[in-house]
């Protein structure tokens, strides 16, 4: 017989990267929100599941459960051969511990797979983190990032990532650059996502001394930060990369592609164009409609981001800042790597 496991146990497991997690709800609430780097193994496809309530609701829970097995019966050899290819420990879940993963586990069991079950489910998971990131005590000091739109903080970011710094990369997480643009081309996480995600990824840098991030805003597409990040963020050193507008706009060319996404680059800009002056506006849509994208791009940054941007600089003290003058974002790791030296000699890259 399978055996349940609690989510304290479960996910010591999984940060010692001792199990394989694996879904077995439908894909689109796989999709909506699951434990980051679990596999999906759906009993049902969505069709299927909704089928199965319908029968739920409008006959009985034995109609709908007879019609359930119906259906999983037809799938069994190759659910089986599915979950015969993982190896080592494997757990099983659903939304709240219920039939899916049950039936899922005895099957399993019967077929000599020794897989898990988590008490509770992706709901108590759920919960588990809501309180983790309630009770979390994040001490590592911030190097905050700041720069006008362009300026290619992410890249910089995910460049020092790749050698060893301790990046919380918040646009990442959230799958959204946190412009009006920012979702072009991404798939964006919806709350729960997020704070899965985010609590994963404090969790493996809890004991760096410092962390490098990005100014964000209190949103980032369609999600929230917690106000001990936004604190955070507001207590940290804060980084000014000043860097030419024609560097920018490539940085903006060559993450956005704009050509590759034409109509939602068009659609996003009709959302700001009434807060543009108007012979800006209509050469902007103009340069668009015709794929003169640096043109546009360029009059984007002069007449709308940059002036937002200039008063948000005045926020800050200037006890707390440094202000770089930097060409390309490689001149602006090499000055920022420095400063990071100079503060923190003994744990510079971890």
């Amino acid at each position: 017989m399978f055996q349940d496991i609690a989510i304290e146990e479960l996910m010591d497991a999984y940060n010692k990267n001792e199990i394989t997690l694996i879904d077995v709800r439908s894909p689109s609430e796989y999709k909506d929100s699951t434990i980051p780097g679990s596999l999906n193994i759906p009993l049902f496809t969505d069709e299927e599941r909704a089928e199965v309530g319908t029968i739920y609701k409008q006959k009985s829970s034995e109609a709908a459960k007879e019609r359930g097995l119906e259906i999983f019966s037809a799938k069994l050899p190759h659910f089986i051969k599915t979950f015969a290819a993982i190896d080592g420990p494997k757990a099983v879940f659903c939304w709240r511990g219920g039939m899916r993963s049950r039936t899922a586990a005895t099957v399993l069991d019967l077929m000599g797979i020794r897989a898990q079950r988590l008490q509770g489910g992706f709901r108590t998971y759920r919960q588990w983190i809501v309180k983790q990131l309630d009770a979390i005590d994040f001490t590592p000091e911030a190097y905050v990032l700041h720069g006008n739109t362009g300026t290619g903080k992410t890249l910089i970011l995910q460049e020092l990532a790749k050698q060893g710094y301790p990046i919380l990369d918040l646009e990442g997480l959230a799958g959204h650059r946190g412009s009006i643009f920012g979702e072009i081309g991404l798939v964006p996480n919806n709350q729960k996502m997020f704070e899965s995600l985010l609590f994963h990824e404090l969790d493996k840098l809890k004991s760096s001394p410092y962390i490098l991030m990005e100014a964000e805003s209190k949103r980032v597409g369609k999600v929230v930060l917690p106000g001990f990040v936004t604190q955070k963020k507001q207590k940290g050193l804060h980084i000014f990369i000043d860097m030419p507008v024609s560097e920018r706009v490539n940085h903006i060319l060559e993450d956005y592609l704009p050509w590759e996404h034409h109509q939602e680059c068009l659609e996003a800009f009709m959302r700001i164009k009434r807060r543009i002056h108007t012979p800006i506006a209509a050469q902007i849509e103009k340069d668009l409609e015709s794929g003169n994208y640096h043109a546009a791009v360029r009059l984007l940054l002069e007449h709308y981001y940059d002036p937002r941007y200039e008063f948000h600089e005045n926020n800050y003290d200037e006890n707390k800042r440094i202000n770089l003058r930097v060409q390309n974002s490689s001149e602006a790791i090499v000055k920022i790597k420095e400063i990071i030296e100079k503060r923190q000699p003994a744990h510079t890259v971890l």
